[in-house]
This record gives structure tokens, C-alpha cells and sequence, in this order.
């Protein structure tokens, strides 16, 4: 991968920021958690409250890079737009009342997969079935369904039911994870999707499914969430998402430009 520097020798954060961005949208296209040009991943910029990234509006995820990415304000002021698309105003609804009121939450990861949706519409939500479930035990909110998100009143009600919590089921629609870097959205978003998909299996299936304890799924959670934390506040390297661009840099090696 491209290594972009400063004449200082110091790695430039923002261009850094910028490819891991791209990179998150690539890696939900290749995992087939896109939808056309809708959905969205927006990342707050380094040292910037009020200012974040998200995808030019009509372009699809594989078409995202490093240097298309639209930049915002939270009052929804393009700052800058180098393909001149604009960006979808649903977008904007649900990320900037994440943004505004979670300064934790550096990246808001959206998606409307199928295996997503059709839990989300579920009324007893994402079960704690098996390990990549039990690990949002405790930890996952409910947003209850109020038409398409283009009413600014409704990131009140968001951002409330969204509370503390980083992953969210928005009932009837589909699934919102945060995260303290990109890295960790997209991760929890992938082991969202996929605890989802197992649900559904097994769902299907008909047969009769072995209990877990109220107990053991807490303690999944922690170990989780002490694993998360070793990267993003201890700073243990991220070699999944390391893993994970070194399979974009073979497929998908755009994503940088």
C-alpha cells in the first residue's frame, strides 16, 4: 500500500484516515453488505468535531476512494466535494445526530443487508444464539421504524435510543454500528451481519437449540469488549484489519487513490 508522508517524515493522519475510510466501503461491497448507492459509512476527521467524510451521493461502494469522499459539517454545509455529487440527505440525518452527540463514535456504519432487515423485523430482535451473537449481549440498542430518515426531528429520538451503546438494530430498516476508529465499526458490523445470517440459519433449520445461560452470554460480551479494548485505548495492533486491507491492496488496489 501507499505510504502518503509529509516532508517531515510524519505519516499524513488525515490521508491515512481517508484510505481506511475507502477501505471500509470496499470491504462492504466484497462482503455483498452493500445496497446500490444507498447506506453509508461517514468518519469524523482527526481533530475535527464537527466535520466528517461520507460517499458522494450515486456512487456505488466499489466506486468509493481516498480522494472522492465528500466532507461535511453537522449542519449538513458540503465543505468539500470533488466529484460535485452532493450526498444523500437520508445519509445525513442518521450520521450527523450520531456525530453530534457521540464524539466517541468516530465512524457510523450503516447497512440494509437481507439477512439485517429480516432480524430487524423480528420482534424479540438478535438472539444470543451462539458466539458472534453473544458478544452484543448488553450492549445493543433498538430504534423503532419512522419512514425514510429525512425528518431532522427523528436524530433526537436516535441518538436517544442509541444511548452509550455502539451497535444498534433499527427496527423494520436494518443495522448501525459505531466505532471509536474505523476499524472497529466495520468489525463489529461484520460480526453483526454475520450473528444475523446464523439466526436466520438456524431459524430455518426447525430444530431444537441448545441453551446458553444469561451468565455465559455476559461473559462472551466482556471478553469481546476487553479485546476491543486492548486496540482501540491500549494500542494492541489491529491485525484483522490489517488482514483485511492486504486483501483489498490484492483485489481492490484503487481504494488508495
Amino acid at each position: 500500500m501507499t505510504t502518503h508522508v509529509r516532508p517531515d517524515g510524519v505519516k499524513d493522519q488525515n490521508q491515512q484516515f481517508r484510505i481506511d475510510l475507502a477501505a471500509a466501503y470496499r470491504l462492504i461491497h466484497r462482503l455483498g453488505l452493500d445496497d446500490s448507492i444507498y447506506t453509508h459509512i461517514s468518519a469524523r476527521l482527526p481533530g475535527q468535531h464537527d466535520r466528517f467524510l461520507i460517499n458522494p451521493y450515486g456512487m456505488r461502494f466499489e466506486e468509493v476512494t481516498a480522494s472522492n469522499l465528500v466532507t461535511v459539517d453537522l449542519d449538513g454545509n458540503i465543505i468539500d466535494d470533488p466529484l460535485g455529487l452532493g450526498i444523500n440527505p437520508a445519509g445525513f440525518t442518521i450520521h450527523s445526530a450520531v456525530h453530534a452527540a457521540r464524539h466517541d463514535a468516530i465512524c457510523v456504519l450503516h447497512t440494509h443487508t437481507v439477512a439485517g432487515v429480516a432480524v430487524s423485523c423480528q420482534k424479540q430482535g438478535l438472539l444470543p444464539l451462539n458466539q458472534w451473537s453473544m458478544q452484543f449481549t448488553g450492549c445493543l440498542a433498538y430504534h423503532d421504524y419512522e419512514g425514510i430518515a429525512l425528518d431532522l426531528d427523528e436524530r433526537l429520538r436516535l441518538v436517544a435510543d442509541l444511548g452509550d451503546k455502539y451497535v444498534m438494530i433499527l427496527r423494520n430498516h436494518g443495522m448501525l454500528t459505531c466505532g471509536r476508529s474505523i476499524a472497529e465499526a466495520f468489525k463489529l458490523m461484520h460480526n453483526l451481519e454475520r450473528s444475523c445470517r446464523a439466526q436466520l440459519a438456524i431459524q430455518a433449520a426447525g430444530a431444537e437449540i441448545a441453551p446458553l445461560s444469561d451468565a455465559v452470554a455476559h461473559k462472551t460480551a466482556g471478553q469481546y469488549a476487553t479485546f476491543y479494548d486492548s486496540i482501540e485505548l491500549n494500542g494492541m495492533p489491529d491485525t484483522e484489519w490489517a488482514a483485511f486491507k492486504r486483501m483489498l491492496e490484492r483485489t481492490d488496489p484503487d481504494f488508495v487513490s
